[in-house]
């Protein structure tokens, strides 16, 4: 699925009057009463219903999210898995076409320059979806770092980006693609078609629940959201804003660029060591991230829930034994499992499960407690 080149309703020539870009489903939000806000540059639903009842309908039956602030690269050429290779830290080698996988792209200290979905199109062609506040950043990281006869292509402006999720959003699919949409496996994708329209269908998202992440013409995401919803009517589905789309993200421990990890953290660090494969051979970072593994780590991000009455909120001092010793990374009511849960980073020597430390909430210390992640983990 390639973009549509030049058309004069891509993503760029959308702005509201106060500056913001905004996605094709703007007027859709308001008609909505959606509570609008500036995110990234892009004016984006916090919230519809409400963030509670949005969360709770994603758990149990299924939501949908206007994403279409995030950006898509594209690497083309004969090199292109070589390049691939070399700016992310997992082995794409090991996708086949249709595939993707979830990796970053690291710095040479081995600290995200951003974290990334890597699609493989073909032998020659890889699509990534990044973060839309790093969209340009990441492009240009990428073009600096290509091997001759490799190109990339900032794409970002073509497409707008659906995701459907919850337990209900495979049924919910299924009258409106072939047969063999809805019965992709984990981290697949196809072009094919939702509600007449082309699009490239992902079995991915960012909530810890199954569903699926839907590339569109910005010409065509309206009518595929109408079907969406009308179709999952039945079945509870409810538009979703990025409030929810934060709880539900921590519940599942997922990072959160920019609050979990920074060019500042490494993968290690941020508890990402999983997609760090050494064995691969060179990537960028590999050096520093070989040697930090052999060292071992002095701090680590640390999942806690609150014994104490308090909910912790992004840049909150945690305290270890009287000490300033990290911060929150982020914090909030997890409304699924109703507990006040967090991320934080702690010196590697008091993170242990079990471990016991102080968030300072409006100057006082309120008692955690290190706990097992992820928080949330969906039943399948």
């Amino acid at each position: 699925m390639g973009p549509p080149a030049g058309r004069a309703d891509s993503l760029e020539s959308m702005t509201t009057s106060t500056g913001l870009r905004k996605t094709p489903l703007n007027s859709i939000h308001k008609a909505l009463d959606a509570r609008l806000v500036d995110f990234a540059g892009w004016e984006m639903p916090v919230q519809y219903r409400g963030v509670i009842e949005e969360h709770l309908a994603v758990r149990r039956c299924a939501g949908l999210f206007d994403v279409s602030h995030m950006g898509e690269i594209v690497i083309r050429g004969t090199g292109a898995l070589e390049a691939v290779q070399r700016l992310t830290p997992n082995d794409a080698s090991q996708l086949r076409d249709g595939e993707a996988q979830y990796s970053a792209l690291t710095n040479e200290k081995g600290a995200p320059v951003d974290d990334v979905m890597v699609h493989r199109v073909a032998a020659d062609e890889f699509f990534l979806c990044v973060n839309a506040a790093n969209d340009d950043k990441d492009y240009a990281w990428i073009r600096d770092h290509l091997p001759p006869g490799v190109t990339a292509e900032h794409v970002s402006d073509h497409y707008a980006l659906l995701a459907l999720q919850g337990p209900r959003a495979a049924a919910i699919l299924s009258s409106l693609t072939p047969p063999a949409v809805p019965a992709l496996s984990a981290f697949a994708f196809t072009d094919d078609r939702v509600a007449g329209r082309p699009a490239r269908i992902a079995r991915t998202g960012y909530t810890g629940e199954d569903g699926f992440e839907i590339y569109c013409d910005p010409q065509d995401v309206g009518a595929i959201w109408e079907a969406l919803l009308d179709r999952g009517r039945g079945e509870g589905l409810e538009p979703v804003g990025l409030g929810a789309r934060d709880t539900l993200r921590l519940e599942a421990c997922l990072r959160l660029y920019g609050n979990d990890m920074t060019e500042t953290t490494t993968l290690l660090e941020a508890g990402l060591g999983w997609l760090v494969k050494l064995e691969k051979g060179d990537f960028i970072g590999r050096d520093a991230l070989a040697r930090q593994k052999k060292e071992g780590l002095t701090r680590r991000l640390a999942g806690f829930e609150m014994v104490e009455r308090g909910v912790a909120r992004h840049g909150y001092p945690a305290s270890v034994r009287g000490a300033i010793a990290g911060e929150v990374t982020s914090g909030t009511y997890a409304p699924y499992l109703r507990k006040n849960l967090g991320l934080a980073y702690l010196p590697a020597d008091s993170a242990a499960i079990g471990s016991e430390f102080d968030i300072i909430i409006r100057a006082k210390p309120v008692r955690a407690r290190v706990v097992r992640t992820p928080f949330y983990r969906r039943e399948t």
